[in-house]
């Protein structure tokens, strides 16, 4: 991978807290369950979870291995630890962060090659699981009824499910029937309910966290919302991974970011989502920009349509979200809005969001906010490390963001958010 940083203090900053906190976790500590809980509420099944638990820790020693920053020692003491109950293989919260499918993938970046008969048998119980969503999926669509976020956005549904095939299986059958899918999710539903044709296919009745929303709403982030589902299809076809409809899928999402783009004294911004209301409206409630983060904000809608418009060779979309990135990035007070460092909703998901779109982009003006980003995320990376271990929303994310800019390393890993 291109360097983007020059050879400063703040990437010599940066590749010694990676190791630091990396050191750190070296060993994994005691279990904090008590051993006869099995319950889904127990914190024994972090072991499977990229974005808590072992797996996200996995991956960061992997990664680190790999390019000659680590030894093996601590990959092996956290696979132990990933490993040690049974993976879970089947209900709403298994997807790419969590179960069979995130252990595949953890695999698949960490120590690839390297355990062939395991990871031949995760590859079935992915495929069995994908199979089972994929014919629920299908068989809801045809009674046209609304799909729940954990039937197709990115941290349980079926986006998920296809980054990690993008990467892992990139020539397998299974992925064309997730692109199939995700296609037809973009086609409205005739539901016989409130928000009617009016609403996109996407537009759920299940909120983020699981329950029920009254009248509906359509999720615009990159994590539970439409930005993973387009961020999966432009890879796919920019890599030349394609099915039919697939152009005009990628188009009728954006054409949707497009009406609800807002603007604003410091660029465009999107809202979090659009409900019942806001949709028959035909605007949103008033407000100003969220939080710049990969999960909700401008940083990861941004990123999605960047890679649309790479995909589709539109020029002028893709300047259009680097625009809206650069603005947002300039922006004290959206930047004040972060208040932690990690991956999900944090300044380390800002910088490896940045990182990749500079990676991308048309011009270096992207590129140059590359160090203040990147001394932000030391600053409260020093301060305000979280208590969690994971990926997505602790300390491993923190270390493999800053040992990817430090170092410039190729490893995908970042596919864990659709970003590269």
């Amino acid at each position: 991978m291109m360097s983007l940083l020059a050879d400063t203090p703040v990437l010599h900053e940066a590749a010694k807290l990676a190791a630091s906190i990396s050191h750190g976790l070296i060993e994994p500590p005691p279990p904090d369950f008590t051993p006869d809980d099995h319950s889904p509420r127990s914190t024994r099944w972090n072991a499977q979870s990229i974005a808590r638990g072992a797996a996200g820790v996995v991956i960061l020693h992997g990664v680190r291995a790999q390019t000659g920053h680590g030894d093996w020692l601590p990959v092996r003491a956290w696979l132990r630890r990933m490993t040690a109950d049974p993976i879970a293989a089947r209900g709403h919260g298994v997807g790419l962060w969590f179960g069979a499918p995130a252990v595949a993938h953890t695999l698949s970046v960490a120590l690839p090659g390297m355990l062939p008969h395991y990871q031949a048998e995760l590859d079935r119980a992915v495929a069995r699981l994908t199979g089972i969503k994929l014919d629920a999926a299908f068989a809801r669509i045809a009674v046209r009824s609304r799909p729940r976020l954990d039937e197709f956005d990115l941290v349980r549904g079926l986006s998920g499910i296809g980054a990690h095939l993008l990467r892992h299986q990139p020539d397998g059958d299974l992925l064309v029937r997730v692109l199939q899918y995700l296609v037809q999710l973009t086609a409205p539903v005739d539901a016989d309910d409130p928000a009617g044709r009016l609403a996109p296919g996407w537009w759920s009745n299940q909120a983020p966290d699981g329950g029920p929303l009254r009248g509906g709403h359509a999720n615009l982030g990159a994590a539970h919302g439409i930005a993973g589902p387009l961020s999966v299809l432009a890879a796919a076809y920019r890599h030349g991974v394609t099915v039919p409809g697939h152009g005009e899928a990628i188009e009728r999402i954006c054409a949707w970011l497009d009406r609800w783009r807002q603007p604003g004294t410091a660029g465009p911004w999107w809202p979090q989502k659009i409900a019942l209301a806001e949709l028959r409206a035909g605007e949103p409630i008033p407000g100003g920009p969220l939080r710049p983060s990969w999960c909700y904000g401008t940083p990861g809608l941004a990123r999605a349509q960047q890679l649309a418009g790479i995909a589709l060779q539109d020029p002028g979309r893709q300047q259009a979200a680097e625009d809206a990135l650069t603005r947002c990035l300039a922006d004290r007070g959206q930047l004040a809005q972060i208040v932690d460092p990690s991956l999900c909703h944090g300044w380390a998901g800002v910088a490896a969001t940045l990182w990749y779109a500079a990676l991308d982009a048309r011009s270096t003006a992207v590129a140059r906010h590359l160090s203040p980003v990147l001394q932000q995320l030391l600053h409260h990376a020093a301060d305000a490390a979280p208590e969690r271990a994971g990926l997505i929303e602790g300390r491993a994310g923190i270390a493999l963001t800053l040992h990817a800019m430090a170092t410039g390393t190729d490893i995908r890993w970042a596919t864990s958010l659709m970003i590269d």
